[in-house]
């Protein structure tokens, strides 16, 4: 995102043209180069962000503080996205216990596999200031790796621009903008409550693009009808790229012997965000209904970043298929720790080494074109059947023979 013009309406200009000067223009991404060895390179290069590999932690307790996300980056983490701030930290309360687990098994066991996960925490509760001061600590430290602030504020231009000039002066080198937190912060007009109204979005996302200096992700909600709406909006009003999907709006459960929900604060509890595994395939299905989106209106270079259910190589693998140009993780570093990264690595290469690719971009994108509507797969059947019953029957009239393929249409109508 280097050079740019002043904003144009949309219809003179793309939305990274309509940057105002200072804003970087860069490449969405280039074809990763071979790595020693021959290994498949797991290494990405997104709106201009070169990362060692597609894994990002992904916004929440895994970059809580300098000390968690220093050991992100120590343990390989191709970047790390800040939990969210926001100009004023003493608005934020949390609750403990804020956390729900829910296993494969009956109600209340706590024996199976953990498939899902409830969070009612909210964004940082710690000063703003001292999340910049680590944030500089970082780039200081690692100049090298991706470090992305994720922020989140009210309804209030003036305070959208204070928190984007204060954040980016610690040395980020990119935004993710939080318009889908699900519960807490839209009761103040914050999160869900401006991903959910495409006209709110649009204003705020003017107010940001206009102030930003760096590449901006906008944040998706799932807790709409049609996850593309918001999306286009973010991306017509300059957004960079778009992160999809956040938690899934829900109530994890009821204690079957205190009668009460989970989580349980002093007896009550109020609906959250859902993760984890038994995501996965809902955000399968948002990204890929937003990476199409992407594909067939927009050429600039806008990324796509998913989230949702990643615990293995092959979950993010499906994510890079569907188009996803990196891969967040959150619950599963919370359940799993920061090693992780490694396990993710190791299996991603598997598959590549599996299927021949060489790099990211040799599969991004590939299953992409194998969804269409319910309507085309039954006229795709019928063709299908059409064509195996005549080649079953053999040839229809005795004009169809061909010198050429005379045995095989001998074969074609003999029975046994």
């Amino acid at each position: 995102m280097e050079s740019l013009t002043l904003r144009a309406s949309p219809a003179a200009a793309s939305p990274l043209q309509r940057r105002l000067p200072g804003r970087r223009a860069t490449s969405v991404r280039a074809t990763a180069s071979a790595s020693a060895a021959g290994e498949p390179d797991l290494s990405v290069r997104v709106n201009g962000l070169k990362m060692p590999n597609p894994f990002v932690i992904g916004s929440g307790p895994p970059g809580t503080n300098y000390t968690v996300m220093k050991r992100a980056f120590d343990e390989g983490w191709g970047g790390v996205i800040a939990k969210t701030v926001s100009l004023d930290a003493e608005k934020v309360i949390n609750v403990t216990p804020r956390y729900a687990k829910l296993r494969a098994e009956s109600n209340g066991s706590a024996m199976g596999k953990i498939i899902g996960w409830q969070n009612i925490e909210l964004i940082s509760d710690r000063p703003l200031e001292t999340m910049l001061n680590e944030f500089k600590q970082l780039k200081k430290e690692y100049p090298d790796r991706i470090l992305i602030g994720s922020i989140m504020e009210e309804y209030n231009k003036a305070a959208w621009h204070e928190l984007i000039e204060r954040v980016e002066e610690s040395g980020v080198d990119a935004l993710e903008i939080n318009f889908s937190c699900p519960h807490g912060m839209p009761e103040r007009k914050m999160g869900a409550a401006v991903g959910q109204d495409c006209g709110l979005l649009e204003e705020v996302c003017g107010w940001i693009n206009e102030k930003a200096t760096v590449p901006v992700w906008a944040k998706m909600t799932p807790n709409i009808t049609d996850i593309t709406q918001p999306a286009r909006v973010a991306l017509k009003s300059g957004c960079e790229g778009v992160s999809a999907i956040n938690t899934i709006m829900s109530v994890m459960g009821i204690n079957l012997k205190t009668l009460r929900p989970e989580p349980c604060v002093e007896g009550y509890s109020t609906p959250g965000g859902y993760s984890a595994r038994a995501v996965h395939p809902i955000a399968l299905a948002k990204v890929m209904q937003i990476a199409r989106m992407i594909k067939e209106e927009f050429a600039d270079g806008q990324s796509l970043s998913a989230i949702g259910g990643v615990e293995t190589g092959n979950d993010a693998a499906e994510f890079i298929l569907l188009g996803a140009d990196t891969v967040q993780v959150c619950t599963g570093v919370m359940m799993h720790g920061y090693p992780l990264v490694k396990k993710l690595c190791t299996e991603l290469q598997d598959f590549m080494r599996e299927h021949n690719f060489s790099s990211i971009e040799d599969f991004r994108g590939a299953s992409l074109p194998y969804f269409t509507t319910h309507t085309d797969l039954v006229q795709r059947q019928q063709e299908a059947i059409k064509q195996r019953k005549a080649i079953r029957k053999g040839l229809q009239s005795d004009k169809d023979w061909t010198g050429d393929g005379f045995v095989k249409e001998t074969e074609s109508m003999v029975s046994n």
